[in-house]
């Protein structure tokens, strides 16, 4: 156990060290200037020298690597270019609305995407299994900020019952929180909910087709134990390691959710520091997903052995 533990720690720190890397190269190799970004086009000569080297630009690209790693690594990600604040104080700002919109989706698209997969699998051939696959199927077919927008137009726009735009955490206002919160939760869970139905639905027939099933129902058992004891358990390694991936998608697709509902969560700031070339809050932004997504995989290696007792983790 130790011995796996200390593995998929190394090999985590590895994927985050190339990740750094690669992320650190490419954001200062983008052809727009950061000073020009910050300052515009119309400062003099001496003014875009002093700001070239206050912001360590005239350093070689390794070199400035290596002083951000050592900064990184210390808990120091640098200043905003844009906000001249601290990074960290910056993200801390923003990251807990995209971590709290994410856990709910993700707490929303497994239970729910599960029971539809368990449906169409048990009722296989039937209407039910024929609807919801087709809308599992149309549903993961369409990208999530398509479905954004055109839910923004219906009722925020047209109908005007939800709001279009911004974000309240429960405690400073319960009622406005939950109606800005339908429309996001909803384009982040559903994606999901559709992807894990499809993934369910699959891993389930290949179970029930199993010796051990046949035995079951030739004891006599009744169909809901062997679906729920048997089956559905032996079908859960399939869709558990759709944790990581599905957490992944989440921080991936906050991006476009947060800006057409004007969220102030990382999406944005993101974006924002994009548009702005605001190198130090980029590389910080993509580091902490980095980390938060190679957590999750490692957290779902150890859910294997809960969920299948034959699976080992030596």
């Amino acid at each position: 156990m130790t011995r796996y533990l200390l593995k998929r720690v190394g090999q985590t720190l590895i994927i985050v060290v190339l990740v750094s890397f690669c992320t650190f190269m490419l954001v200062n190799l983008m052809p727009k200037d950061p000073v020009y970004a910050l300052f515009g086009s119309d400062i003099s000569q001496e003014e875009y020298d002093a700001a070239f080297h206050n912001m360590g630009l005239d350093k070689p690209l390794l070199y400035r690597y290596f002083l951000w790693a050592k900064d990184f690594i210390t808990g120091n990600f640098g200043t905003s270019y844009r906000y001249h604040l601290p990074v960290t104080e910056l993200i801390g700002q923003k990251v807990g609305i995209t971590l709290y919109l994410s856990v709910l989706s993700t707490l929303i698209s497994f239970p729910l995407g599960m029971l539809l997969g368990v449906i169409t699998a048990v009722k296989r051939g039937k209407w039910q299994d024929t609807v919801l696959t087709l809308m599992a199927n149309l549903t993961a077919s369409l990208p999530g900020f398509v479905i954004a927008i055109v839910l923004l137009y219906v009722f925020c726009i047209k109908l005007k019952v939800l709001p279009s735009t911004g974000f309240t955490f429960p405690w400073q206002d319960f009622g406005k929180h939950i109606r800005q919160l339908i429309l996001p939760l909803f384009c982040l869970s559903l994606g999901g909910i559709a992807g894990i139905c499809r993934q369910t639905r699959s891993s389930m027939l290949e179970a029930i087709r199993q010796d051990y099933v046949r035995t079951a129902r030739s004891k006599g058992l009744k169909e809901n134990y062997i679906i729920k004891t048997h089956v559905l358990r032996n079908g859960l390694i399939p869709i558990i390691t759709m944790i990581g991936g599905r957490l992944a998608h989440m921080i991936g697709g906050s991006v476009f959710i947060e800006n057409v509902f004007s969220i102030p969560g990382m999406g944005t700031l993101m974006v924002q520091a994009v548009n702005d070339v605001d190198v130090p809050v980029m590389q910080a932004c993509v580091m902490l997903s980095a980390l938060v997504i190679s957590l999750a995989y490692l957290v779902t290696d150890f859910l294997y052995v809960a969920v299948d007792p034959r699976i080992s983790l030596q």
